[in-house]
């Protein structure tokens, strides 16, 4: 994702001292967002599909997995501190984007699945997802790629049809940790590389 992001689907969600933006409501410090960015040229590749889907957020949010959405933080050096602690202690890892789905059911989103890798994003969802990010989930966690948000059924249909063959894999050996300040804006705090050895 770009270092900077309006309103990115990220969001599905008396501490330390506070983040950049930090926003001191109900001892709430600032608000993360954990995610794999897509590398080029999956990239562009995707954001041009979900442009042509009429996707208004296509331009404004870079293809990613997110890993950790919206999350209230009270203390926010305990929290980065807890992600780059993650980060160390992950391997790399492969992860395969293949074929479509969709969350129409609770959600208006078409996604491209993750295939290979799917495990290790789950292991590493749960990781991040404790300590001082743990919280109540609404929905299982499902790694994905979306590629169509809040656009029309027919254009929900056509992503689906017309990405169910799309097939792409890359390595993993970092994430973006994003604050989301009082503006709507995510930005990106810091790209964590992964240290374990594989």
């Amino acid at each position: 994702m770009s270092r900077q992001v309006r309103n990115s689907e990220l969001a599905v969600e008396p501490g330390g001292s506070a983040g950049p933006g930090a926003d001191a409501r109900d001892g709430q410090v600032g608000q993360i967002g954990v995610v794999i960015g897509i590398p080029e040229p999956m990239a562009t590749e995707l954001e041009q599909w979900r442009a042509s889907f009429g996707d208004p957020l296509a331009a404004l949010i870079p293809p990613h997995i997110t890993l950790v959405t919206t999350t209230a933080v009270t203390d926010w050096d305990a929290a980065t501190e807890h992600v780059r602690d993650v980060a160390r202690r992950q391997a790399p890892f492969r992860v395969t984007i293949q074929g479509t789905g969709s969350f129409r059911q609770v959600s208006p989103v078409v996604f491209v699945n993750v295939s290979e890798g799917f495990d290790s994003c789950v292991r590493l969802h749960r990781a991040l997802q404790s300590g001082p990010l743990a919280k109540e989930m609404e929905f299982d966690f499902h790694p994905h790629v979306t590629v169509a948000h809040d656009v029309s059924q027919t254009s929900m249909d056509a992503a689906e049809l017309k990405l169910a063959d799309y097939a792409a894999s890359f390595t993993v050996s970092s994430m973006g940790l994003y604050e989301h300040d009082r503006t709507g804006v995510w930005i990106l705090r810091e790209e964590l590389s992964f240290d374990a050895e594989p």
